[in-house]
């Protein structure tokens, strides 16, 4: 192992550690991504099935509001009607004569019929010859009527329905021309001399086949609106009925979601479109509508009746009930070019061929279901509703807008959450939601929470392994460092005392120079000694056998001891030794070891002499101060160059130097400071360094004893 960090280096274990790293992280990321997707796509299909039950009530509300025009007989078209059995002849006003239109279908303009000759009728105006007071229509509702009716033929009209009659529309009375009221049923006949009521019923036959003759242009029209066949016309209606919206297969909606197996996705596909699927067929009704046999102007026999739409003590008058059987198809919608909805059926009888239906406004009868709808569900607050017919998307709900809709396709965005469309006859009209903010899923947040946490320990167990690698590495090389610096600072001496030892025992010096070598000799040995104990105090701390012996001493004795054991070496190195203490910090008493401490003191003192050797001012000065909060300083200056303010931290730690071991300028192991950093902390003392001008002064305070 020891090999292995020596080869490496900080950049090296970086790119070990990276891989490492990516090899962990990557399947964890994949595994966290899998979880969290899995969870958000079962959101996804939670609120998937809220749109499909969404879309089928839609469906289910649509469908029943039509089926309940469905029951709306063919005679309810016209104004007056024969209530219950032909043979009773009551007459009444028709459920569809109401003004103003009341009907469960949002949105709706009004009822209209088209007869064969393609002209207009409405039950909202009585036939002609009906007086309407005597039905409860005052003049002025009468006009607001006769407004509605001209719109609706109008309407019509301009999407080429009926026959154009819009010069007459704006004639007041005049656009509801009598020749648009030209229903078989209401032919007027005469009237008996007596004035007695006449009935007859005619006897109730078949219809004859339909005829294959040609129909009028309005009619036409009508068969032509829902043609698939008619290509170009139905191009020139799509270009007509587009908007700012777009087309559904322009939409940019994500369909990530979307991908499902082959066998679910068909049955989804046949669930959604099985109302699609079921077959309408044309009905059979037996109808009977009155015929006055009276003048113009007069009014028909209205018996007094108990039903609500009945005119109570209406006048009598001779009255014919024409009964016959219909052929009524179901009925279809379209969307006209004018924007409006239309409504339609046709029915077959006497040979002839009618239409009849109803005028809807269309963001009405979109709102009043599918947005209302909408807006009761969790749905609009995470999703858009768009809603196209025959491909092209003309609106689109959000529960999150003021206004509650979108009016540009740059706001169509997100991702496709389910798509439908709706049983016929709405089935040109399709349900698209789409998801702008997908809620978390219930889980998501433990998820969320164990990738945090695994990221975390990822990133910090790597960083401490990187802490740590790079620890090795630094200490590895801190001991090769050291091993060749205890190398050199045993031969060096070694080698001098061998010198100076073969000179003195072969006898080259004289008594002068034999003084010099034996100092030389005893100050090399005291280096020696100082190394060897430093490197033993080393192998004690490294093992944690540092053991302390704190004994009560004063700080004057503790100085007089260093003093005997630095001075001469001071003083041979050259430099000048000062020793400053002032009574009161000399009668201190310190629990310190006197060993340890003589060991701190005598590094301090070595390093300073070698670290100012080069220094104008060869001196080093000890001190000892007492401070104001009790403990006791004590204090080695020299006047050397001082100490960087970048390493003034990293001077304490084991094996630290500043200059490369094998080019260095001085002498030293870099443990000697790393030692007594560990013996003060021992001592429950403190060592700081502080830069002086010039030079640095190391600090070393102990807790004074009462």
């Amino acid at each position: 192992m020891q090999t292995v960090l020596t080869g490496l280096d900080r950049k090296r274990l970086r790119r070990w550690l990276a891989v490492f790293f990516l090899a962990l992280a990557i399947p964890a990321g994949i595994l966290v991504y899998q979880a969290y997707s899995q969870l958000k796509w079962e959101v996804f299909h939670q609120h998937r099935v809220l749109a499909e039950e969404l879309a089928a009530r839609i469906d289910k509300r649509y469908r029943q509001l039509l089926e309940a025009e469905e029951t709306h007989r063919f005679s309810d078209y016209a104004f007056l009607v024969i209530a219950g059995d032909p043979a009773a002849s009551f007459v009444q006003r028709s459920p569809l004569s109401d003004y103003p239109v009341s009907s469960a279908i949002p949105g709706l303009i009004g009822h209209f019929q088209v007869d064969a000759e393609g002209g207009f009728s409405t039950p909202l105006l009585p036939q002609a010859g009906v007086e309407p007071a005597a039905y409860g229509i005052s003049a002025q509702e009468l006009d607001r009527r006769l407004v509605l009716a001209g719109r609706m033929q109008q309407i019509l009209g301009r999407n080429r329905l009926v026959r154009d009659t819009e010069s007459d529309a704006a004639g007041g009375k005049a656009a509801y021309a009598p020749s648009g009221m030209r229903s078989d049923s209401l032919a007027t006949g005469g009237a008996d001399r007596d004035g007695a009521a006449q009935l007859s019923l005619d006897d109730a036959a078949p219809p004859p086949p339909r005829l294959a003759q040609q129909q009028p242009a309005g009619q036409a029209s009508f068969d032509r609106l829902n043609e698939k066949t008619a290509a170009p016309l139905q191009q020139e209606r799509k270009q007509k009925h587009s908007t700012a919206l777009g087309r559904v297969e322009d939409l940019k909606l994500d369909s990530r979601y979307q991908a499902l197996p082959a066998e679910k996705r068909q049955a989804e596909v046949a669930g959604a479109q099985a109302p699609l699927l079921e077959k309408r067929t044309a009905r059979r009704e037996r109808s009977a509508l009155p015929e006055p046999l009276t003048e113009p102007g007069s009014l028909p026999a209205a018996p007094v009746l108990e039903a609500e739409t009945a005119v109570p003590h209406a006048p009598q008058s001779a009255l014919r009930i024409h009964t016959f059987e219909s052929e009524i198809d179901p009925f279809e919608i379209s969307l006209l070019d004018s924007g409006h909805f239309v409504l339609f059926r046709r029915v077959w009888r006497d040979g002839q061929r009618y239409v009849q239906g109803a005028l809807i406004e269309q963001q009405p009868f979109l709102r009043g279901v599918i947005q209302a709808a909408f807006n009761e569900t969790a749905l609009a607050q995470m999703s858009d509703l768009i809603v196209a017919y025959q491909g092209n998307v003309f609106t689109a709900f959000t529960g999150q807008a003021a206004r509650g809709y979108l009016s540009s396709a740059e706001e169509l965005r997100g991702a496709l959450l389910y798509q439908r469309r709706l049983s016929a006859p709405l089935s040109g009209m399709e349900l698209i939601f789409s998801i702008t903010r997908l809620p978390a899923a219930p889980g998501s947040s433990l998820i969320s929470w164990i990738a945090a946490v695994l990221a975390l320990v990822l990133l910090g167990g790597f960083y401490l392994m990187y802490r740590l690698g790079a620890g090795q590495i630094d200490l590895a090389r801190q001991q090769q460092d050291f091993v060749s610096a205890v190398s050199h600072e045993l031969k060096t001496p070694l080698t001098s005392i061998r010198l100076y030892g073969e000179m003195l025992r072969e006898g080259w010096a004289d008594d002068k120079k034999k003084q010099v070598y034996y100092d030389y000799i005893f100050d090399e040995s005291e280096r020696l000694s100082r190394l060897i104990t430093n490197v033993l105090q080393l192998a004690r701390m490294t093992r944690n056998d540092l053991e302390v012996d704190l004994k009560p001493v004063s700080a004057g004795e503790l100085l007089d001891t260093v003093r005997s054991r630095i001075g001469a070496q001071v003083e041979r190195a050259g430099f000048e030794f000062t020793l400053d203490s002032n009574d009161d910090a000399a009668r201190s008493i310190v629990r310190v070891d006197p060993d340890y401490f003589t060991q701190i003191i005598i590094n301090l003192v070595d390093n300073a002499i070698k670290f100012s050797a080069r220094a104008e001012r060869r001196a080093i000065d000890l001190g000892c101060t007492l401070r104001q909060d009790g403990s006791v300083l004590f204090r080695v200056r020299d006047y050397g160059p001082g100490i960087p303010r970048d390493q003034m931290k990293k001077i304490f730690r084991l094996f630290y130097r500043s200059e490369n071991e094998l080019t260095r300028e001085t002498v030293g192991t870099g443990i000697g400071l790393a030692l007594v950093h560990q013996l003060v902390v021992a001592m429950d003392g403190q060592v700081d360094i502080v830069n002086q001008n010039p030079g640095a002064e190391f600090r070393v305070s102990f807790a004074a004893s009462r």
